[in-house]
């Protein structure tokens, strides 16, 4: 399923000629030196593609022939490839160069029809080019710079109108069909059976050369006596077509790429649809503009409440999660579903998560911001494994929440013992879905904002330890920490061994309060917040009634402010 969405994704990309997707045999590669020759075959310079500075610099991306799987056997890509295949040079000192200098000759002499470049790359190529080059002292530096990296470089005759031979000679090259013709079971097709597949880059951790997707190497995967990526017969053009789709959703400048801790996701449909252009602002975050995200959401609620038609809401829209596995990269997770599905669970995770705010409060629901607010130090590497993509699968199933989420953010609270609205939101969105797949009598869905009648202990104690602390800053103008910066932890936790002494301070604070009114005001509440609890203090709170005091001392918190903002007004 996945390898043949792919498939079908590369087909629809060929098929539209703005998309610049490489056609078969071919693909972008990033090469930083091109070598010129004149139509003589003598070297006249070696060009920088290379933009930017330091470490920042990016090569010019140019269409190639598809680079070949190398692994220890001598294997040359073709009309291009690195200094010590494509001129003979030795900055590693191999003993084998003139080897790889010699494959790479004769693949361009084997698989290019007779054509006037090919005869001058030949040429140019037999005649010492490291003596031609070496001997040009203006490029010097520029040179040395190829050699220190070894880097990739291909050819140019000055005065061409095609930026590389690469270009001009793609019609003459020609096409090698292989042996073992079968039936590929991604296109349905008999086609030769590709052995090896190319690598994939772009997962985040994983080998800078790539890894694969489709594997075989070991003797207990196989069977039938079949070799590699037999057991899984794939044809050359479907593999060719999955990895360069894949590729292309995982390229460096992709819009079509999420990074989520330690999931990379990409995501496609099977045509254009809005969902795709968008689909990236519920996840992560765009650089340039921080607050895309936020027009995607609202955009998607408002379309949920007035109705409005979403359109191609029957296109197939996909979402594959990826992270590295030592030299194979394994999938995380995939779904596959129709737009008006996937808006739909969007919204209900959206509608999850909405919770009072205070005032100027900018709402980043992003699980990008959401996850990086449970983490240490803010920094998203730092959630535990797993948990980025076992959120999003909630989301795009419409299932719980991960418990590993709930865990994270209680513990996160307890240790910064700072509620920030994205942590509450997360934890009343946990309970919320829970209760909606694990429904119980005595379960009362957690509201918006506050809630006069729910009677949860852990919620009606965290209401009353927002009232205690609200007492110690009217009786302490001013003050620097409050009752929250030293008994949250235990107060959320184990109730009974701190309440009675925070009960015994209240008394002593609401002395110190000079306006009766507010006193007054303050009796009142706990009043109420008391008149629900149950007759004895509990022990312990589970892990659920911990989110829910959490939840609870918020909202009281919010409507403890809010209504201090309407009476000044």
């Amino acid at each position: 399923m996945i390898l043949q969405s792919l498939y079908e994704y590369y087909q629809r990309k060929a098929a539209d000629p703005e998309s610049g997707i490489a056609p078969e045999g071919f693909e972008w590669k990033e090469i930083p030196f091109v070598v010129v020759i004149d139509v003589q075959g003598k070297f006249v310079t070696l060009e920088d593609t290379r933009e930017g500075d330091g470490k920042k610099k990016r090569a010019r991306r140019f269409l190639v022939p598809a680079a070949e799987k190398k692994s220890v056997n001598i294997k040359a890509n073709l009309l291009w490839d690195n200094v010590e295949y494509a001129l003979g040079a030795n900055p590693r000192e191999r003993d084998d160069i003139a080897k790889r200098h010699a494959a790479f000759v004769t693949r361009i002499d084997e698989e290019i029809a007779s054509h006037p470049e090919q005869q001058v790359l030949l040429q140019f190529l037999h005649s010492e080019p490291i003596v031609q080059i070496e001997g040009q002292l203006a490029i010097a530096s520029l040179w040395s710079e190829c050699l220190e990296s070894n880097a990739n470089v291909t050819f140019r005759l000055e005065g061409s109108t095609c930026a590389t031979v690469c270009e001009a000679l793609a019609p003459s090259i020609v096409s090698q069909a292989g042996k073992g013709a079968a039936l590929c079971l991604v296109s349905g097709t008999t086609d030769t059976i590709a052995r090896l597949h190319p690598s994939i880059k772009g997962v985040r951790d994983a080998q800078s050369s790539g890894a694969a997707l489709v594997s075989f190497n070991l003797s207990p995967f196989c069977s039938y006596n079949k070799e590699q990526n037999h057991n899984a017969p794939v044809g050359d053009s479907a593999t060719f077509a999955y990895t360069t789709a894949l590729n292309g959703l995982l390229g460096r400048d992709s819009k079509n790429k999420v990074q989520v801790g330690d999931a990379t996701t990409v995501f496609w449909s099977d045509r254009k649809t809005e969902l795709e252009n968008t689909f990236f602002s519920f996840w992560s975050v765009d650089k340039d503009d921080p607050d895309r995200g936020i027009e995607a959401v609202e955009a998607l609620l408002k379309s949920v409440h007035t109705g409005a038609p979403i359109p191609n809401a029957d296109a197939r829209f996909f979402v594959l999660g990826l992270s590295p596995n030592a030299a194979r990269i394994s999938v995380r997770f995939w779904y596959a579903g129709a737009v008006s599905e996937v808006s739909q669970k969007l919204g209900q995770h959206f509608r999850d998560l909405e919770l009072i705010r205070p005032k100027n409060d900018k709402v980043r629901n992003a699980l990008f911001f959401l996850l990086s607010e449970i983490a240490l130090e803010n920094k998203i590497e730092n959630i535990p494994p797993n948990l980025a993509g076992n959120v999003m699968r909630a989301v795009l199933t419409g299932g719980p929440y991960p418990v590993t989420l709930l865990q994270q953010t209680v513990r996160r609270i307890r240790a910064t013992r700072q509620l920030r609205p994205p942590q509450v939101a997360l934890l009343k969105a946990y309970l919320v879905r829970r209760r909606r797949f694990q429904e119980s009598p005595n379960d009362k869905e957690i509201e918006v904002s506050l809630d006069t009648e729910n009677t949860n202990a852990g919620y009606l104690l965290g209401r009353l330890f927002a009232a205690l602390e609200k007492i110690q800053e009217d009786a302490q103008p001013g003050i620097n920490s409050t009752i929250r910066d030293r008994f949250y932890g235990a107060a959320s936790a184990t109730p009974v061994s701190v309440y009675p002494q925070l009960l015994k301070l209240k008394n002593h604070h609401l002395a110190k309060i000079d306006n009766p009114a507010f006193r007054i005001t303050h009796e009142k509440r706990l009043t109420e917040i008391f008149g629900a609890l149950p007759s004895s203090m509990p022990a312990h709170l589970t892990m659920d009634d911990q989110a829910r005091f959490a939840i609870g001392y918020y909202h009281q918190r919010q409507a403890l402010f809010t209504k201090s903002e309407r009476s000044d007004s």
